[in-house]
Formats: C-alpha cells, sequence, structure tokens
C-alpha cells in the first residue's frame, strides 16, 4: 500500500514539474524562439576573442601611421 502512494505522490511531481515547463515555454515563447535563432545562425567554430586580437596586430600604431609621410 505504501508503495502505491510513492507511485501516486512520483507522477503527480512529475506532472507539476511537466506543467511548469509547458507554462514557461509559452510564457517566454517569443524570446525562446529569438534566442534559439540567434543561436542557430552563431558559428561555433569561430571565436570572436581571436576576431579582436587579430584585428589588434592588423591595425597600425598610433606613432607608425605618420611615420611614412
Amino acid at each position: 500500500m505504501g508503495k502505491s502512494s510513492a507511485t501516486k505522490q512520483a507522477m503527480v511531481v512529475f506532472g507539476a514539474l511537466a506543467l511548469g515547463w509547458a507554462a514557461i515555454e509559452l510564457a517566454f515563447k517569443p524570446l525562446l524562439d529569438k534566442a534559439r535563432a540567434a543561436m542557430d545562425k552563431s558559428d561555433a567554430a569561430r571565436d570572436p576573442d581571436d576576431d579582436v586580437a587579430d584585428a589588434a596586430k592588423k591595425s597600425p600604431a598610433d606613432g607608425e601611421a605618420g611615420a611614412d609621410d
């Protein structure tokens, strides 16, 4: 008899979690859709930190810009 009660309690908890998850998905649907679209467009192989480091290497220093004139 105790096992039946524990099973019922587990099913109620599982149902409440599922209902809560569905409510959050519905409430934040526009925000979640935008976030998922942004993640789909992003390139996992590209590291933004590498872009900043490469740009710093390529840009001339302040003193070097006028040296050619």
